[in-house]
């Protein structure tokens, strides 16, 4: 069995979706000791965003020189995600999305005839046997059922765009609220910790 885990935090050792992350896929290799993990962290090692030169290149358009390296780092990544049969993301929110660098991932795996394809009826997600879980962690409270729910473009857009490929088996776990107090950081990060348990069922 093979996992993937993605961290776009930039805060390094101050961030709590990493810290979360870390704690699902520790979580994981209990559960399962033959447990194979490929890590890729977006802020030390970002993947370029799309361009035409991108599209281009996908269609079998000559790569320059200063394009190549990212394209093959694209390719791995690609590579990477079709391989896992668990995907995990640690996903802050950053003014209520996702960070870029974790929407300039998705965009290089999102691939017509690998990861989606068009059907007669539309867009065939092809990645169906994955599980995905999304470690999320907001400043504020934006939940189901709160005052500023419309305001989340982050585990809506992530839930959306997994979807399109495929992903229905998809789990958060989620501390909200971390930017509110101490007390409110402490406790909802203990909370989200608890709620990793049940991922080893």
């Amino acid at each position: 069995m093979k996992l993937l885990r993605v961290d776009p935090s930039i805060l390094g050792q101050g961030s709590v979706s990493r810290d979360l992350s870390a704690e699902v896929v520790a979580t994981f290799r209990a559960g399962h000791p033959d447990l194979t993990i490929a890590r890729l962290d977006l802020a030390a090692t970002p993947i370029g965003h799309l361009t035409a030169a991108h599209l281009a290149a996908a269609q079998g358009a000559p790569v320059d020189e200063a394009l190549k390296s990212d394209v093959a780092m694209g390719q791995v990544a690609l590579d990477e995600f079709l391989a896992a049969d668990i995907v995990v993301i640690g996903s802050p929110m950053y003014n209520l999305g996702v960070p870029s660098q974790l929407k300039a991932w998705i965009d290089r795996i999102s691939v017509t005839g690998k990861t989606f394809s068009y059907g007669e009826h539309g867009p065939v997600g092809l990645c169906g046997g994955k599980k995905l879980v999304i470690a999320s962690s907001r400043g504020g409270v934006y939940s189901e059922g709160s005052p500023a729910a419309f305001f989340d473009h982050q585990e809506t857009y992530l839930k959306a765009a997994f979807g399109f490929l495929g992903i229905t088996d998809i789990t958060f776990i989620r501390a909200e609220g971390v930017a509110m107090s101490e007390e409110a950081r402490s406790g909802a990060i203990a909370s989200a910790k608890k709620e990793t348990a049940a991922l080893a069922a």
